[in-house]
């Protein structure tokens, strides 16, 4: 609060500036970040605060924003911290550069040139500051893969996607050889994609077995499924039918989107001896699942028909053939994409619309007879802001209370006089007035 005071100006107005606001914490993907290891062990980060306005309406600085780096690819969700639960889902961020405001900076309060009425031609009162927002989020890191390799323990995954690729994953002969994701880029002509080498899984995966979620969450991204089914059985004499079925089943029963993501079938060892007659059964049951996936009709393309090729990671048979099929796929879901994406309006900030549309909304319910409490983000702002030292103050805030609905609220939920109203840690008394406007009261307590 602060008048203009100068020689030969005898009556100066209100010359108050403003607060500068808080910083935000804001969350942006960034590809040269690998991991999200900057962030197990520090968990508390804060954005410089705002700094306070001065007479001669001289605003005060904004605190500078806190940009925290993650990983392309790093899902954000809000996060319970007394139940220990994620709730809502935040932001993907999918794309180098993408970023998200995960805590807003506190407002600044506004000083006194702002309350000038036409009845309020000098007002003694300004705004305090709003106390910074806090908030828990939880980060969760999934990879980034154009098409990902499922398959059972040992069915030769890691070896295929070494043919295809440059990667060098661990490979031996006993199953659960990768125990983490692999990435490797493969080039197909002029086309190339990125494939994950997922780890193995078992049935019961979608419930957890074998660290079933922590793979399976990583091929909810992938725009091609690519199913590795080992002809031999391995050294278990599995039916390689059985095999398919399994964790086809696996992956509906953990995302029921999965079952119409577009997907490849691999055959993969043909090289062992013996193997013809599996290959022909696991033909039949994928053209099967082919016409289901077209409605019946045998002749028709659907983007969810599964292709069959039939390979050897151990000599390289068929690796070319199945890097085409994955890169033609690849490709021709890259330009649906791009085509929905320019047809389609783009909404950055849908939580942030969410979330500002929680903050203005409030609730008044009774904590016990005759006391309410009134709860919402923003008439808890407007009363922490309020010098509780100035009469003037107090006046406006009532002005304010009554314009957002909060004495109607009050009046519909069953306040009377002399009952206590509670808002963020204040406490009043409630009077109806003759002319239904509600006065507030602080207690004095």
């Amino acid at each position: 609060m602060s008048f203009r005071r100068e020689a030969h100006v005898p009556k100066g107005g209100p010359d108050g500036g403003d607060g500068g606001h808080g910083g935000d914490v804001v969350l942006k993907a960034d590809a040269s970040v690998s991991s999200l290891v900057d962030y197990r062990f520090k968990h508390h980060f804060k954005a410089q605060r705002g700094t306070h306005g001065k007479g001669s309406k001289m605003h005060g600085a904004r605190g500078e924003d806190l940009v925290l780096r993650v990983p392309v690819g790093t899902v954000v969700r809000e996060f319970d911290e007394a139940a220990k639960q994620p709730g809502e889902l935040i932001a993907d961020l999918a794309h180098d550069g993408e970023a998200i405001t995960v805590a807003d900076g506190g407002m600044g309060g506004r000083g006194n040139t702002h309350f000038v009425t036409s009845t309020r031609r000098a007002p003694a009162f300004a705004e305090l500051g709003e106390p910074a927002q806090e908030c828990w989020v939880e980060l969760e890191m999934k990879l980034l893969a154009d098409a990902a390799l499922v398959g059972m323990p040992s069915a030769g995954k890691s070896s295929l996607i070494s043919r295809m690729s440059a990667a060098k994953p661990k490979i031996a002969d006993y199953p659960f050889t990768t125990l983490v994701p692999n990435l490797g880029v493969a080039v197909s002509g002029d086309d190339s994609f990125v494939i994950a080498d997922v780890p193995g899984l078992i049935e019961g995966a979608h419930e957890g077995r074998g660290l079933g979620h922590e793979f399976l969450r990583h091929i909810e991204r992938t725009a091609v499924i690519v199913q590795v089914v080992d002809l031999t059985g391995d050294y278990e004499g599995r039916d390689p039918l059985d095999d398919y079925e399994t964790i086809k089943r696996e992956l509906g029963l953990y995302a029921h989107e999965l079952v119409d993501r577009p997907r490849i079938v691999v055959a993969n060892k043909a090289d062992a001896p013996g193997t013809d007659e599996a290959f022909e059964r696991l033909a039949r049951r994928v053209r099967e699942d082919s016409v289901a996936a077209a409605g019946g009709d045998e002749f028709a393309d659907s983007p969810i028909d599964p292709k069959l090729c039939r390979t050897s990671a151990l000599t390289g048979s068929g690796v070319e053939a199945l890097k085409g099929a994955i890169a033609t796929k690849v490709r021709l879901l890259r330009e649906e994409a791009r085509e929905k994406a320019a047809s389609e309006a783009r909404y950055d900030q849908v939580w942030q619309h969410r979330r500002d549309e929680r903050n203005a909304a409030f609730d008044v319910f009774e904590e016990e007879p005759g006391t309410f409490r009134v709860a919402g983000r923003q008439v808890e702002r407007m009363v922490v802001q309020t010098d509780w030292e100035n009469e003037e103050a107090l006046l406006f805030l009532q002005h304010r209370l009554r314009r957002l609905g909060v004495d109607d609220a009050l009046r519909e939920a069953g306040a009377r006089n002399g009952d206590e109203i509670r808002i963020s840690g204040r406490a009043f008394d409630y009077e109806a007035a003759d002319d239904d406007e509600d006065v507030y009261r602080e207690l004095d307590l």
